[in-house]
């Protein structure tokens, strides 16, 4: 059986439900290849970020309520983010460097580099280093 991987359009039909029709119908094709299937639909780091972004500035919500919709996705046993367990728990983080840069640093961590950064948030990260 092929890995499958989600892009942004997808993520986000997921995450807000809108529109209705596209949502229930991208919900029953990917349950469809989910319950074919052995492994895991994933969604990379750089499509969360996305969606991240997107349900702020495009939808206004509430950097809180972002973070409960990704949570919720990402547990949900539909999908599953391509990094593991680390993605939640770097959305679940409300202080410090954001998503993105915590997904960038866990992005180069699987690679076993390490960044390098004039941030000073980011580079409190484990593997992150101001330059």
């Amino acid at each position: 059986m092929p890995a499958y991987g989600i892009d942004t359009s997808i993520f986000v039909r997921l995450l807000t439900g809108l529109p209705a029709a596209d949502y229930q119908a991208t919900l029953k094709r990917l349950t469809t290849i989910r319950e074919s299937q052995s492994q895991p639909i994933t969604v990379a780091n750089i499509v969360i970020a996305g969606a991240d972004a997107v349900l702020q500035h495009h939808y206004a919500l509430s950097k809180a309520d972002t973070r409960a919709a990704i949570l919720s996705a990402l547990t949900s046993g539909l999908i599953e983010p391509a990094e593991g367990d680390a993605v939640p728990d770097a959305r679940r983080e409300t202080n410090g460097p954001g998503l993105t840069d915590r997904l960038i640093a866990l992005d180069y961590a699987h690679r076993r580099a390490t960044v390098l950064t004039l941030d000073r948030k980011i580079a409190t990260l484990p593997s992150c280093a101001r330059l």
